[in-house]
Parts: C-alpha cells; sequence; structure tokens
C-alpha cells in the first residue's frame, strides 16, 4: 500500500512545478520531499522525477499518479472533518496561506490566539499572493486563505469555495516630503497622472489595480521600480525616487523624508477569507475564521 505522506509530496510537486515549491507549501525541507517521492519511487517501482537542467519534470506515470493522489487526498479531508466534527474540537493541522501584509499586519495576533485557544490545532502560515492562494485552496493544497482584491479586480474564485468578507483596507499615496503633491491636503486621482511609480511587479493583484486605474484615468502608468515587499518601496519613496499606492493593513512607520495624503476618490482593497465550502463545519476552519474576525474588528478600533 502506498504511503499517505509520500502520495502528498508527489502531489505538492504536481501542483508547485518544482521540489522547492512543494517543500515551502508543505512546510519540509526540499531534502525531505526528495526522499519522500524516492522512497515512493521504490514503493512503486517507477520512476516519478526526471531531471531537466537544474530542475526536474514528472514522467508521464507521476502526473496519473498525482492526480490519483489528488482524488484520494480529497477523500481523506472529507473523512478528516467528520472525526473533527464529532469531536467537536479543532485539532490536526490547519495551513493557511496569506497576502505578505496580510500575514504581517493580521496574522500574528490570529496565530498567537489560535495557539492559545486550540493547543491541539498545528496552525501552519504560507505567504502568498492572492492569485495563486486562492487555486491552491480550491486544489485542496492549502485549507484557508487570507487574500484580497480591488472592487475593479476582483480575484476570480473558483466554484466550491467559500468566503468570509473582513472589511476594506484604505490605500494611501507615500512621496517624497518634498514632492509637489504634499501640498495638497487631498490629492484627486487625476492628480497621480505623469509620476514615476514604485510598485509591486506585473502579475501580483496590487499591480494590476495600480495599471487598470491610471489608464482609466487616461494614462500608461511608468512603473520604474518593481518591488515585491512594500518595506522596500517605501525606502524607495523614502530616498526620493517615486512615489507608491500603499495599504495601511501591516504598513507600520513610516521613516523620516516620507510624506501620507489620502487620494480621491479613496482606493480600498478587500479584505477575506477562503476556504473550501466542504469543510465548512470543521472546527478548525470555525475557530480560525472566528478568530480572523475578532482580530480584524480589533485593528480597525
Amino acid at each position: 500500500m502506498m504511503d499517505l505522506g509520500r502520495l502528498r509530496a508527489l502531489h505538492a510537486v504536481a501542483v508547485h512545478g518544482s521540489v522547492g515549491g512543494a517543500a515551502a507549501a508543505l512546510g519540509f525541507t526540499p531534502s525531505a520531499i526528495s526522499q519522500q517521492v524516492a522512497k515512493l519511487e521504490r514503493e512503486t517501482r517507477t520512476v516519478l522525477l526526471e531531471r531537466q537542467g537544474r530542475g526536474v519534470v514528472l514522467t508521464d506515470a507521476a502526473r496519473e499518479l498525482a492526480a490519483t493522489a489528488q482524488a484520494v487526498l480529497g477523500l481523506v479531508e472529507r473523512a478528516e472533518v467528520r472525526l473533527e466534527e464529532q469531536r467537536g474540537q479543532a485539532v490536526g493541522r490547519l495551513l493557511v496561506a496569506a497576502f505578505a501584509t496580510g500575514a504581517r499586519g493580521l496574522m500574528p495576533g490570529v496565530l498567537a490566539d489560535l495557539r492559545e485557544r486550540c493547543p491541539d490545532l498545528d496552525v501552519r502560515l504560507l505567504e502568498s499572493d492572492p492569485y495563486p492562494a486562492a487555486e491552491l485552496v480550491a486544489r485542496g493544497e492549502v485549507d484557508l486563505a487570507l487574500v484580497q482584491d480591488w472592487p475593479t479586480v476582483p480575484l476570480p474564485v473558483q466554484e466550491g469555495l467559500s468566503r468570509l468578507d473582513l472589511g476594506a483596507d484604505p490605500v494611501d499615496l507615500l512621496l517624497p516630503e518634498d514632492h509637489p503633491l504634499t501640498g495638497l491636503a487631498v490629492v484627486p486621482v487625476g492628480r497621480l497622472l505623469g509620476q514615476r511609480w514604485i510598485s509591486v511587479p506585473p502579475g501580483n493583484i496590487c499591480h494590476d489595480w495600480l495599471v487598470r486605474t491610471l489608464r482609466e484615468a487616461g494614462e500608461e502608468p511608468d512603473v520604474c521600480y518593481q518591488v515585491g515587499e512594500f518595506e522596500t518601496q517605501i525606502a524607495l519613496i523614502a530616498a526620493g525616487l517615486g512615489v507608491g499606492l500603499v495599504p495601511r493593513l501591516g504598513r507600520g512607520a513610516l521613516p523620516p523624508g516620507v510624506a501620507v495624503r489620502p487620494v480621491v476618490p479613496e482606493p480600498t482593497r478587500r479584505v477575506f477569507a477562503l476556504w473550501r465550502s466542504q469543510a465548512s463545519r470543521r472546527p478548525a476552519i470555525t475557530e480560525a475564521l472566528a478568530t480572523m474576525r475578532t482580530r480584524w474588528a480589533a485593528l480597525q478600533r
């Protein structure tokens, strides 16, 4: 009989496209994932991974086995949910994905509360942009995702997922303190044209929103610096290199040399949680959602 943990490792490699990606998602080292797949190869007497350059690719047999593993893991999840429901306690492992500022601004309190309230629940955190996070939930790779989107750039949510809306996260214009726009108490969107922008790279939902917003205002944005972390963006703004639109969640104190101005109409992103509907009655999910809601309300106060 094939080992379930080894099937899970192979499935993760198939989903994430690499041993390293599978290791990050499951919370193991790449070496541990490689060992699990190697043991599965010996069990099945089948070559599952082949070297290609510096990485690996799945063989045809591995793709078939990974598809079967997905179905098996889905059955196991449903069984675990039923058992957890019967016990009425949040137990086992809960893997949560969260976008970067949500992981910094909201999740530390959520994780600490869950550890205190649910000592038998092993909660793991994976930082992920909303686009892949939603897919990971749909595929069963993570149990719960904290995501965000914009009213003009909604996040595609697959059938079979449920959501809990937490609230809106306002976004401010950050700019060097000697920038001409600091003379305005409030900056209209139309005055954002002609700026040198500092933003996250393409493919990120925040980048997509910036591009769409400025295009609607009549300009293709000049994104001069593409960096993934808002803290790095703020450092570039402090150096006088450009301006940026930065959400408040997880932002922290600003360094000297950076000014903040609200924008009208006020840009806000929507923050919400996603999980598979079939796991809605799982105590670990309900406890995590309740904790997220409580912590979010505390942040607003």
